[in-house]
């Protein structure tokens, strides 16, 4: 690639992203319409950006895999949900096109009973890409919907790759049977895990394992070279530093989606009858939505959870993008549809964006509409949060938040409750007698379904991580709780935040400490009879 050419690219999508996030939508729906500008600008893509596109969606596919507990796919909620959506979604676009090539519009008159099936799978699927960006920037990609909505998400994929691999008439080879040992490789991976250290080698190791363990292996065997992304990941998700090493990865997978992005835009310059049929398609998008509503409400999920969940998947994928293109090269669907299926999916993302943008008050204005399709028993993790008599409350139950548990139950009793995101530590409190609930203070789903009531009269935040108690404070002041708020942090900008929030006492987690040493200290050396606490006169 040229120099000018990659400062082109550059300069476009930097404005793009910059202009587009000034009116609050995600910097993503810039980079793709930078591509559809350096598309009319003459531009096309090439395979250098193509390939670094690719590697931001492996990369993307790796870190999913880094955070992803695979017990999730076993939920009826996610693999009931996910094949009752992609079989519905199939008949009703199959359905509309057959309807459009009768009222006579010029391309999908020229589609067979085969074309309406393909492009109608193609548009069935919901981005992986898009949804990941989503509830990262909301940090929800822990919630209850986002983590069903990740479930579908693969599955999806699995579905893709079942079609690309049958279309193409390409079955594994018969060795790929040897994937099943993958498994028996984890002590391994982890052994060497834990000797890279936190710097440029965990990075470097992450790479390999995304690209040669995973997508090289899967793709010399036949198999699809991002399932084996994900597939890696998933081997050393239960390792200490996977969190890490995903923080590590992130930057770089951000930069190289850019390109992806970009390469939406400069597949093809659409002509008015692309954007004709791509529009429609974008019309038809809210019933697909309003299917997956429907869909999770089935497996007893709040309103709340199935409409999130719902707004998360509601654009078309990068996927479908895949099946037309495999399709138009088989002669089974003209170039058109890999021009509007690109326009529809970039469509999508802007009206994905608003709609995820404005989740919450559009619940709250339809929740009264919505509640009426909610069973009246819930799914066991969507019911609310009670906290019975307690009158404190504990977040996080780390080092800090259980020494100010059993200080403040010496004084309170069995009144105090802990709360902690980790169901193993939660599961080891109760085993000492405390009384601990499991929840996730970063997760939405969790406030909303918080039953505080006024019986409480303190809250202790008390996590490690500054953005929990500065999330946890705003949730607390959008309740207008009456309750006394107290909060640690680390530094002096913290502390001031967290009070202009309203929280009542913030305590410099440093200063608390130092004090907290010397009076142990003291405390100690007045039982020594050593020669040091004679001369300090103890």
């Amino acid at each position: 690639m040229e120099p000018s050419t990659l400062i082109t690219l550059i300069g476009i999508a930097f404005a793009s992203g910059m202009a587009i996030n000034a009116i609050g939508l995600p910097p993503m729906v810039g980079f793709l319409l930078a591509g559809f500008v350096l598309n009319a600008m003459g531009f096309e893509s090439s395979e250098g950006l193509s390939t670094i596109a690719d590697l931001g969606v492996t990369l993307l596919l790796f870190s999913i895999g880094l955070k992803l507990d695979i017990r999730t796919l076993f939920k009826s909620e996610v693999w009931g949900a996910a094949s009752l959506h992609i079989t519905g979604s199939v008949l009703f676009f199959a359905g509309a096109l057959f309807l459009l090539k009768f009222l006579g519009l010029g391309l999908v008159e020229s589609l067979d009973s085969n074309g309406f099936f393909i492009v109608a799978f193609a548009l069935s699927f919901s981005s992986t890409v898009f949804a990941v960006k989503i509830l990262e920037e909301k940090s929800e990609m822990n919630s209850l919907y986002g983590r069903i909505a990740i479930g579908v998400l693969i599955m999806q994929d699995i579905f893709a790759v079942l079609f690309l691999t049958f279309s193409t008439g390409k079955l594994p080879e018969y060795y790929a049977l040897g994937l099943l040992l993958l498994p028996f490789l984890r002590p391994l991976l982890f052994k060497v895990m834990d000797k890279v250290g936190h710097g440029e080698l965990l990075v470097l190791y992450g790479f390999f394992l995304a690209l040669v363990i995973g997508a090289g292996l899967f793709e010399m065997v036949g198999m699809k070279a991002d399932l084996g992304a994900l597939i890696a990941g998933m081997l050393v998700a239960a390792h200490p530093s996977a969190g890490g090493m995903a923080k590590s990865l992130f930057n770089l997978k951000e930069l190289f989606l850019v390109c992806f992005f970009l390469n939406i835009g400069l597949n093809g310059l659409p002509t008015g009858d692309h954007l004709i049929i791509a529009a429609l398609l974008v019309l038809l998008l809210p019933l697909k939505t309003i299917l997956y509503f429907f869909c999770f409400n089935l497996f007893k999920l709040r309103a709340r959870t199935s409409l999130l969940g719902s707004f998360s998947l509601a654009n078309y994928s990068e996927f479908g993008l895949i099946v037309a293109a495999l399709a138009a090269s088989k002669g089974w669907l003209s170039n058109d549809w890999l021009i509007v299926t690109a326009i529809a999916l970039s469509f999508s993302f802007i009206l994905a964006s608003v709609l995820n943008k404005s989740s919450d008050a559009i619940y709250q204005k339809l929740s009264p509409r919505l509640k009426r399709f909610q069973h009246l028993r819930l799914h066991v993790e969507d019911r609310p949060i009670r906290v019975g008599d307690a009158k404190v409350l504990v977040m996080g139950m780390g080092r800090i938040g259980t020494g100010a548990y059993d200080e403040l139950k010496e004084v309170f009793g069995d009144t105090v409750l802990g709360i902690d995101n980790s169901h193993e530590k939660t599961v080891k409190h109760r085993e000492l007698g405390r009384r601990v609930i499991t929840g996730d203070a970063m997760d939405s789903d969790f406030w909303n379904k918080l039953e505080i009531t006024d019986q409480i009269n303190l809250i202790l935040l008390a996590m490690p991580d500054h953005n929990g108690n500065h999330y946890a404070a705003i949730q607390l002041r959008n309740r207008n709780c009456s309750m006394k708020i107290a909060a640690i942090a680390r530094f002096a900008e913290d502390i001031e935040e967290l009070k202009g929030l309203g929280v009542n006492a913030v305590f410099n987690m440093y200063d608390e400490a130092g004090a907290g040493f010397a009076r142990h200290v003291c405390s100690e050396m007045q039982n020594m009879s050593t020669p040091v606490a004679s001369r300090l006169n103890i």
